[in-house]
C-alpha cells in the first residue's frame, strides 16, 4: 500500500470530520500507517511531527509502553460491560481518582464517550437539577462570546463560532452570550506563567465580569448555568484570558443561583500548566467536563464530575427524577483503564513540574517567532503556544497547514492563528522543528510591515 492509494480509498469511502471533502481535490491528506512518540509515519516511511497532539488528545506520545501494557492486561479480563446495573474496577478507580484530583468537591463521575457529549450532559444536568428543585423556568444557558463546546445540537446551542453554528441555527436554542474577557493591554510577546500568575488582560477581565454581573442580575431567574472554557478558548483561536474573570464569574454565579460549568475538555490534564485550568483561579465549578487527553489519545472517553448537591437533587424514589441519559459505551473498561494509566504517568513522573521546565526552554526557542514583524500577539500558557500571522490570504489556514506538512510537521491553523500544542514527550530538537515550520509560514504568507 502506498500513500496515494490509501488517500484515494479514504476519499471514496470515509466522510472525514470538520472537512469540506471537495477541498481534498487539491489539498493533501496525510496517510498514516503508524506512530511512535510525537511522530506519525506514512505508508512510504516518511515521518511527521504531531504538532497538535492529534487534535489535542495525545499527551504522552503515540504507542506509550505503559498505556499499551495497561490495555493489554485489561483486554484479557474485561473489554466491556454496560454501566447501567453493573460496575467494574476501572470505572470505579478512575472516578475516585478524578474526584481526588479535581478542584473542590466533585465526587460523582458520569461517563460518556466524547467532549461534545460531556458538554451536553452537563447542560442537561443543570436544567434537570433546577427542574427537580422546582424551578423549571431556569432553562437557558449563558456562554462567552467565541465559545466552543462541541457540535451536537445541545452543545452547539452554547457555541458562538459561526462556522459551526450558522448552518444549524434553526435547530438551536439561543444562549445568552456574555462578553469575552479580552486582553485589552497592548503588550510585547506574552508568556503566562501559571505558578506566579503573571497574566495580561486584568482590565479586560474586570470589564467583562462587570457586564456579566449586570446580565446575571437581570436574567438569573431564567439561567440554569454559565458554561466557560477556563483560561483558553480553543476553537476560537487559542484566545487566552486572565484568571480574575473566573474568580469573579464563580462568585457571581453563586450569588445569583446559577450553576458554573467548566469545560476543561481541552484545558484539562496539564495542558495549561496545572492539572486543571480552574486551579489557576482558585475556583471550583459545579460541573466539570473532561475528555480529549483523559486517555492519552488512545480511546474515546469523557466524563462530567458533579457536586454532592447536584447529585442529591436526582436521588429519589421517582424514576423520572433520575438523570435518564445513557451511552452504550459509558465507562468502557478499556478506556477507563487507559485513563488510569495516564493518571499513573502524572503521579509517577512529576509531569506538571517537568512540563514547566520544558516550556521555559521552548519559550526561549520560539523567540524568533515571537519577535517577527509578521507575527501578532504571540502568547503562551503551559504547553500551548499561539500567534496570529498578518496576512490577507483567504485560504491561509489550508495553505499554511500544507506548507507545514511539506516540512514534516502536522499543524492545523484556525483562521489566521497558528498554534503549537505538542505531546508532552516532545523534546527541544523536535520543538525547534515546530518553530522552523512556523517561521516558514510567516515568511511565506505574512504581509510586509
Amino acid at each position: 500500500m502506498n500513500n496515494r492509494e490509501m488517500v484515494r480509498r479514504s476519499l471514496a469511502a470515509v466522510w472525514h470530520p470538520c472537512t469540506q471533502m471537495k477541498a481534498h481535490e487539491g489539498a493533501p491528506m496525510l496517510a498514516v500507517s503508524g506512530a511512535k512518540g510525537p511522530w506519525l509515519y506514512d505508508f512510504e516511511g516518511n515521518r511527521y511531527l504531531d504538532g497538535v497532539s492529534s487534535w489535542w488528545v495525545n499527551l504522552f506520545g503515540h504507542g506509550h509502553p505503559q498505556i499499551n501494557a495497561a490495555l493489554k492486561e485489561q483486554i484479557d479480563s474485561l473489554e466491556h460491560v454496560m454501566l447501567a446495573g453493573a460496575t467494574h474496577a476501572p470505572a470505579v478507580e478512575l472516578a475516585e481518582r478524578l474526584a481526588a484530583l479535581a478542584p473542590g468537591a466533585l465526587g460523582h463521575a458520569f461517563f460518556a464517550s466524547d467532549g461534545a457529549s460531556a458538554a451536553e450532559i452537563a447542560l442537561k444536568m443543570a436544567f434537570h437539577y433546577w427542574s427537580n428543585r422546582g424551578r423549571p423556568e431556569k432553562n437557558r444557558y449563558a456562554c462567552l462570546e467565541g465559545a466552543y463546546h462541541g457540535e451536537t445540537v445541545g452543545a452547539l446551542g452554547v457555541t458562538d463560532v459561526a462556522a459551526f453554528r450558522n448552518a444549524y441555527a434553526p435547530l438551536l436554542r439561543s444562549p445568552i452570550t456574555v462578553p469575552f474577557p479580552s486582553r485589552t493591554e497592548k503588550t510585547a510577546p506574552t508568556s503566562w506563567a501559571p505558578r506566579d500568575h503573571q497574566y495580561r488582560g486584568l482590565k479586560g477581565a474586570e470589564a467583562a465580569a462587570e457586564r456579566l454581573a449586570a446580565i446575571l442580575a437581570e436574567h438569573h431567574g431564567e439561567i440554569a448555568a454559565l458554561i466557560v472554557e477556563p483560561l483558553v478558548q480553543g476553537a476560537s483561536g487559542m484566545r487566552m484570558y486572565h484568571p480574575e474573570y473566573l474568580r469573579r464569574a464563580r462568585s457571581l454565579a453563586t450569588r445569583h443561583d446559577v450553576l458554573l460549568i467548566a469545560d476543561e475538555i481541552m484545558t484539562g490534564f496539564g495542558r495549561t500548566g496545572t492539572m486543571f485550568a480552574s486551579e489557576q483561579a482558585g475556583i471550583a465549578p459545579d460541573l466539570l467536563c473532561l475528555s480529549k487527553g483523559i486517555t492519552g489519545g488512545y480511546l474515546p472517553l469523557s466524563c462530567v464530575l458533579a457536586t454532592d448537591e447536584i447529585y442529591g437533587a436526582f436521588y429519589d424514589d421517582t424514576v423520572t427524577r433520575g438523570f435518564l441519559h445513557s451511552h452504550s459505551y459509558s465507562g468502557n473498561p478499556l478506556a477507563c483503564r487507559a485513563a488510569c494509566a495516564v493518571l499513573d504517568l502524572f503521579a509517577n513522573e512529576d509531569v506538571i513540574a517537568e512540563n514547566e521546565k520544558k516550556a521555559a526552554r521552548f519559550v526561549a526557542a520560539a523567540a524568533p517567532l515571537a519577535h517577527h514583524a509578521g507575527v501578532r500577539d504571540f502568547r503562551h500558557l503551559g504547553m500551548i503556544w499561539a500567534f496570529e500571522v498578518t496576512t490577507r490570504a483567504h485560504d491561509f489556514s489550508v495553505r499554511a497547514a500544507e506548507l507545514a506538512l511539506e516540512r514534516g510537521v502536522v499543524l492545523r491553523p484556525i483562521g489566521n492563528t497558528v498554534y503549537f500544542m505538542p505531546p508532552y514527550v516532545t523534546d527541544d530538537r523536535e520543538f525547534a522543528l515546530l518553530v522552523e515550520a512556523g517561521l516558514a509560514i510567516v515568511e511565506r504568507f505574512a504581509e510586509s510591515p
